[in-house]
């Protein structure tokens, strides 16, 4: 009895999130419908690197060619070994917008990505400042558009869904599953609304006014943060200020990770943090995703009666309806969700234990102990 009302309150939360997110998915606009501006206010665009080499160029040629009169490109190179350092010359040398801030060493208390972000912030002046990553491909009327929705909207603080793309299908269909439980733990269609507690922040695009990153209380309030992007959010969010989000599909490209064992790595590296480096929460949150993610389908399929088994299939059904819908998606992803939701687990629960075990976390050839992570939450 017990196994069969865990299949009904399955099938009917499925059913809820499936309608609530093709819902909400509505209220995000689409980047690539919006106008493009003439006059935009100043902007300075920060790009951390270290060992980019493989991706470097190809982002550097979109930022380069983009459509926007009154902007900068301030690349840190944070200690980069590989050929970074040579690709950088030659877009400086090229490009006059394009300016280099290289770093040699990492001050005590930092990680390397949040304080070459906060570098490239101390050698701007400019209004509007976005943070971006060294992986993304910029259509020329992006930014451009974004900012003119910023502004026209009197925001403080805009983040886009960069369109994730991978080779490798298997990949692809694991992020479908991981952006379905992103989705609904940020609520990003609500970060607009003042009264909401949702909030959106994304490493691709972060595009923030700077009195509004000032207020905040820049990168130095999340100095040690792996989740920076998230954490930028909620304080900007905190501060009263206002945000929204934007879908950049076909506008804002990001190669994410090139495989499964990258973004194995990339949870390692956040869901500690994400459970604010606390052992019970992180093993909520596992707990969470294997009952609502991992299980419902195999165990009702695997161990049901005839009425069970159709409530899968009901369930089954959903999923499919939702990645059909939802694009770039595949129909076929839906049969991927409980492998995903295992792998998810293993690496939320092997992030927590490995992290108590070392004392603290490696990043970027550095190690930062637990005790000084938790001070900076």
């Amino acid at each position: 009895m017990l196994f069969f009302w865990y299949s009904v309150v399955a099938s009917l939360i499925t059913i809820g999130l499936t309608l609530y997110l093709l819902i909400s998915f509505k209220g995000i606009k689409q980047l690539k419908l919006l106008p493009v501006i003439n006059n935009p206010p100043s902007l300075v665009i920060i790009i951390p690197v270290r060992n980019e080499e493989e991706d470097l160029e190809k982002a550097l040629s979109s930022i380069c060619h983009i459509n926007y009169q009154n902007h900068r490109v301030i690349v840190v190179n944070d200690r980069s070994t590989d050929r970074t350092a040579q690709i950088l010359l030659g877009f400086a040398a090229r490009y006059p917008q394009l300016s280099v801030t290289t770093l040699t060493s990492l001050p005590d208390g930092w990680l390397g990505k949040n304080n070459a972000l906060y570098r490239g912030y101390l050698d701007s002046t400019e209004e509007w400042i976005l943070f971006a990553d060294a992986d993304i491909v910029f259509h020329p009327d992006a930014i451009n558009k974004a900012v003119g929705y910023a502004v026209q909207n009197k925001l403080d603080h805009l983040s886009i869904l960069p369109e994730l793309v991978s080779p490798s299908a298997i990949l692809n269909s694991v992020f479908a599953t991981f952006s379905i439980m992103l989705m609904i733990h940020m609520k990003p269609w609500d970060a607009k609304k003042p009264k909401s507690k949702a909030f959106v922040g994304i490493g691709a695009f972060n595009l923030v006014r700077r009195t509004a990153y000032e207020q905040m209380g820049t990168h130095t309030r999340i100095r040690l943060r792996p989740d920076d992007d998230l954490r930028l959010g909620m304080l900007i969010k905190a501060e009263g200020l206002r945000q929204d989000i934007l879908a950049g599909s076909g506008y804002v490209c990001l190669e994410w990770y090139k495989n499964l064992k990258q973004f194995g790595n990339g949870i390692l590296k956040n869901s500690f943090a994400i459970a604010n480096y606390q052992l019970v929460q992180s093993i909520g949150n596992a707990i969470g995703i294997l009952t609502s993610v991992a299980l419902p389908m195999p165990v009702m399929f695997i161990f049901g009666t005839t009425e069970i088994r159709l409530m899968a299939c009901v369930v089954l059904l959903f999923h499919v309806l939702y990645m059909a819908v939802v694009l770039p998606n595949k129909w076929w992803y839906a049969f991927v969700i409980p492998f995903a939701g295992f792998y998810m687990v293993w690496f939320t629960l092997k992030s927590a234990l490995l992290t108590l075990k070392q004392g603290g976390i490696y990043w970027r050839d550095s190690f930062y102990p637990l005790n000084v992570l938790k001070g900076n939450r």
